[in-house]
C-alpha cells in the first residue's frame, strides 16, 4: 500500500516540483488544481512516469478559497484512496497588480487573504480531523492484526509551503506580505495541537523561485541575486522546495514538528 499526499496547487510551479518528488518517492497523489486541468493532467501523467514504482496520480479541481470545494477535495481524496498520509499547502496567489502600499485595493486583499490563508486553514482543520481518525483505527488495526497482516505505520503530516515574504517587507505586494505572515502562524498552532496525535506539523519557507509567478522580475532579481541578495548566488527551483517536502515525507525528522525550514539560498542570514 502506497502513502498518500494530497498537494494543492500541483498543476504548475512549486506544487508540480513537490508532486514529482513524492511521486519518485512512490506517493500516490491527489494532483488538485483550481482552473488548469490540461495543466494537472500532464503533472499526473508526469508523476506516473517518474516513480520506480506503480502509483495513482489523479487530478482534482478545487478552489480552497471555497468550503464547498475544499469538502469535495476530501471527498475525492476519501473515495478515491481511503487515507492521507501527507498534506502539502502549496496553493497561493500574488495580487493580479503590484500595486504601492498606498494605492492597494481591498478587492486585492480579500482574495489573497482568502485563498493563501483562510483555504489552508480550514482544510488543515479538515483533514486533521481526518487524520486523528485514521490515527485510531492504526491503533486499534496493530492491537487486532498479525504482524504479517499489519499495515506499515501510519506517520501522518502536513507541510505548509510559505514564502520569505511572511517577515520580508515588499511595499508594492502589502497583501500578500501580509497572507504570508499569516499563513505562517499555521504551522505552530496546528503542530502544537496535533503532537498529542502523533501528527507533526512543517512549514517550508522558499525564497526566490523560478516559476511562472516570478516570471515577470526575472530581470530585477538576477540582478538583486548577482549582487549578492543570496549567499547562494542562483534561483531556487521548484525541485528544490520538492525535496524538502521529500525529506519531510521520508521521516527524516522524527523529533521535529512546528519547524521552518528555509529554501532560500542563505536569504534568511543576516550578515555584516
Amino acid at each position: 500500500m502506497n502513502p498518500v499526499a494530497l498537494v494543492t496547487g500541483a498543476s504548475r510551479g512549486i506544487g508540480r516540483g513537490i508532486a514529482l518528488q513524492l511521486a519518485k518517492l512512490g506517493h500516490d497523489l491527489v494532483i488538485n488544481y483550481a482552473s488548469n486541468e490540461s495543466a494537472a493532467r500532464q503533472t499526473a501523467a508526469d508523476c506516473l512516469a517518474a516513480a520506480p514504482k506503480t502509483i495513482r496520480a489523479e487530478p482534482c479541481q478545487a478552489d480552497i478559497s471555497q468550503s464547498a470545494d475544499r469538502e469535495k477535495l476530501l471527498a475525492f481524496t476519501r473515495r478515491a484512496f481511503g487515507r492521507l498520509d501527507l498534506l502539502v499547502n502549496n496553493a497561493g496567489v500574488a495580487p493580479a497588480t503590484r500595486a504601492d502600499l498606498l494605492d492597494a485595493t481591498e478587492e486585492s486583499f480579500d482574495r489573497l487573504l482568502a485563498i493563501n490563508v483562510k483555504g489552508p486553514y480550514f482544510l488543515t482543520q479538515a483533514v486533521a480531523r481526518w487524520m486523528i481518525e485514521q490515527v485510531s483505527a492504526a491503533a486499534n488495526s496493530a492491537t487486532t492484526t498479525s504482524p504479517l497482516e499489519a499495515a506499515p505505520p501510519y506517520r501522518p503530516k502536513i507541510v505548509t509551503i510559505s514564502s520569505i515574504s511572511a517577515y520580508t517587507a515588499s511595499t508594492h505586494r502589502g497583501d500578500y506580505c501580509v497572507s504570508k505572515a499569516a499563513l505562517s502562524m499555521l504551522t505552530p498552532l496546528f503542530a502544537a495541537r496535533l503532537a498529542e496525535h502523533g501528527i507533526r506539523v512543517y512549514e517550508i519557507r522558499p525564497g526566490i523561485i523560478a516559476t511562472d509567478m516570478t516570471g515577470p522580475v526575472k530581470a530585477k532579481y538576477d540582478e538583486l541575486i548577482a549582487g549578492g541578495l543570496t549567499p547562494i548566488k542562483r534561483w531556487g527551483t521548484p525541485e528544490d522546495v520538492g525535496l524538502a517536502v521529500a525529506a519531510l515525507a521520508q521521516d527524516l525528522l522524527p523529533f521535529s514538528t512546528g519547524e521552518v525550514l528555509n529554501v532560500d539560498g542563505g536569504f534568511h542570514l543576516r550578515r555584516l
